[in-house]
């Protein structure tokens, strides 16, 4: 039960089509707290739910707050929390207007921005790859000429891998850049971001994410998963993560330094924080931090004894409730991301119960529905679903999510 004193509501900001939506809300019913849910499209039940859902101008910043310090005026705010990359400046903005607890929204911004990012971090003498920015309307033959490599280009603000591609000389530059700014036209966000394409130099090595919760600027390290699938191009779709890391205790000493010091150059303080980073003989690189927890439904890997799931721990923090003391899970545990395997319609699903009965499976959660059109990465930024294993062993998860993912196949109808 909660014997804290909560004396406004809470907001969570995301998206509709956001993958947090219900761990969030049942995280909200566990802790007794009062919450809302901001969105970018009007509820069915709007009307109904006496002000348990408000629709919000995300892209439109100014508009976007001050219709949050509006729904404030009728429903007194205790705090206001960005679930997506799509939500976390807003939030933040949000969270100075109305006083209450939150990240400066310039370092919430560089968060977003992958040139602010590396601008940030450029003299922070963290190891971080070179880097050059290029107009999205730049002649790609040329922009090609002047570039090193191997490099990845990137779009400065989309996530889940969306537009992310490698590129090992000039052809396949030009290829990838044409590749992005179509994607850019696609998207259609018509804001500052979309008018730039990021180019880093390739950083070879193991990937890791590292999960944790800023208090004051102290950061708590919740989790630190291995990425055992290679991650080098073309494209970086994620699968596998697997926690606890099986990386030596030296080298996990200091991927938690990197963290630390690039998250207070970066000038954050409060809240979950994903970080991304990868490891070679030179070290640790820093490669990308988001202001916000772990994506799709991958926080459910994540227990910490009488302090519960990742959402509990987060909105705990959020609204300054006491908080259980929080404990690693002592089974190792895992999810793979089901990747898209090719576009189409999506029009069947086998082999999903043969996968649920191996030893060490949780669940496999499909999460695109029958009919809908699948697409990969680059272009895309969804999932098929998601796989979840626990086991005595870091290796024994890995390995059972691979035999459950083997037992499922897809039935995907050209076009769409």
């Amino acid at each position: 039960m909660n014997d804290d004193l909560i004396t406004g509501r809470l907001l969570l900001l995301m998206p509709t089509t956001s993958y947090r939506i219900g761990d969030f809300l049942e995280a909200a019913e566990r802790l007794r707290v009062d919450v809302a849910v901001g969105s970018n499209q009007r509820q069915v039940l709007e009307r109904y739910s006496q002000g348990r859902t408000v629709t919000l101008e995300f892209k439109d910043m100014i508009q976007g707050v001050a219709q949050i310090k509006a729904y404030n005026d009728d429903y007194p705010l205790s705090a206001v929390i960005g679930v997506d990359d799509e939500t976390t400046l807003i939030a933040a903005n949000a969270s100075q207007a109305l006083s209450l607890p939150h990240n400066d929204p310039e370092s919430v911004e560089a968060t977003g921005n992958k040139h602010s990012f590396r601008l940030r971090l450029a003299n922070s003498g963290l190891l971080a790859p070179r880097f050059s920015l290029f107009p999205v309307t730049d002649d790609p033959e040329r922009a090609a000429q002047n570039s090193f490599y191997p490099v990845v280009l990137k779009p400065l603000a989309l996530s889940a891998s969306r537009g992310v591609i490698r590129a090992n000389d000039s052809e396949q530059f030009v290829s990838a850049f044409r590749r992005i700014r179509t994607i850019l036209e696609d998207v259609g966000t018509g804001n500052e971001t979309a008018r730039h394409i990021l180019v880093e130099e390739y950083v070879p090595g193991d990937e890791v994410s590292l999960e944790g919760l800023l208090d004051g600027g102290h950061l708590t390290v919740l989790a630190l998963f291995d990425k055992p699938d290679p991650m080098e191009g073309p494209y970086f779709e994620e699968t596998i993560y697997v926690t606890p890391s099986r990386l030596p205790a030296d080298v996990q000493d200091a991927i938690t330094g990197t963290a630390i010091q690039a998250l207070a150059t970066l000038g954050l303080r409060e809240g979950p924080v994903h970080v991304e980073m990868r490891i070679n003989d030179k070290g640790v690189w820093m490669i990308e931090v988001a202001a916000r927890s772990i994506g799709g439904l991958c926080s459910r890997t994540l227990h910490f004894g009488a302090a519960g799931r990742l959402e509990d721990v987060v909105l705990r923090h959020a609204l300054g409730l006491s908080a259980p003391k929080i404990e690693q899970d002592r089974r190792a545990t895992g999810v793979m991301m089901i990747p898209i395997p090719a576009a189409g319609v999506l029009r069947r699903v086998s082999g999903i119960g043969a996968a649920r009965v191996l030893a060490g499976i949780e669940d496999v959660s499909i999460s695109i529905p029958l009919g809908d059109s699948l697409v990969p990465v680059p272009e895309g930024n969804k999932y098929l679903g998601f796989i979840f294993a626990s086991g005595d062993t870091p290796e024994a998860v890995e390995i059972v999510l691979r035999l459950a993912h083997n037992e499922l196949e897809f039935t995907i109808e050209p076009g769409g």
